[in-house]
């Protein structure tokens, strides 16, 4: 498959601390890739770098073969990546349906209005909750809100960051069905996320990162059968 994002050599940090080191990562059109580790690993700054949102000191970061270092989060979201952070950030004031239309800003409303009735259909209970305000929807529907508002700018490539934080159980394991969901609809994904055990579950392909640094990869399946991530992530 074509190669739709290729990071090299990305350093980046806060101040005067560094939190990635050299990182090296690629994305083929298609696949679900899976980010794991643990607390302070640097998981979301590689996802904030990547989308724009926190300068990179060094390094290259390419969407289908342009490189996006330097543009603003608003110009590489017009090429197609999209990126729902970590904890939700819903716009609580405002109803579902506005919260969704902030999603495609950057497209045509008649286009909008097809996206829509696409991510209703996947979330169902945002259509029952169209109207009512962000701020007064459970976590869970928060967070299938943060998803949906993400893909109303049809994106070539999803950046999840830890969609499942701070979940129920039950409330987990729909939004992983949700999220192999659009992976299936041909929507290449990149998935950060504590849960090691359900990422790779879902997982295309994986990375481990460490300290700021790649230091493993490989399938889903040969990450779960790693006896060091095993150990390290996984409980056994």
């Amino acid at each position: 498959m074509p190669r739709l994002l290729e990071v090299e050599e990305l350093a980046v940090g806060y101040g005067g601390s560094q939190v990635l080191f050299a990182v090296d990562l690629h994305v083929d059109e298609g696949e679900l890739v899976a980010i794991i580790g643990s607390n302070g690993a640097g998981k979301s700054t590689l996802m904030k770098s990547i989308s724009g949102l926190l300068p990179p000191w060094g390094g290259v970061v390419r969407l289908s073969g342009d490189d996006m270092v330097g543009m603003g989060a608003e110009q590489i979201v017009r090429r197609g990546m999209a990126h729902c952070p970590e904890g939700r950030r819903v716009f609580p004031q405002m109803t579902v349906l506005e919260n969704l239309r902030m999603g495609a800003f950057t497209r045509p409303r008649n286009q909008s209005d097809e996206d829509l009735q696409r991510v209703y259909e996947l979330f169902p209970r945002l259509s029952e909750r169209r109207g009512q305000t962000a701020g007064t929807l459970s976590g869970g529907e928060q967070q299938m809100l943060a998803i949906a508002r993400s893909l109303m700018s049809r994106p070539k490539l999803l950046l999840l960051d830890e969609p499942s934080l701070g979940l129920a159980p039950v409330v987990v394991d729909q939004v992983l069905d949700i999220v192999h969901t659009i992976a299936d609809e041909g929507v290449t994904t990149v998935l950060v996320e504590q849960n090691a055990r359900l990422a790779l579950s879902v997982a295309t392909r994986a990375y481990v990162l460490e300290a700021g640094q790649v230091v493993k990869e490989g399938t889903g399946e040969q990450l779960a059968k790693d006896e060091g991530v095993q150990r390290a992530y996984l409980g056994l």
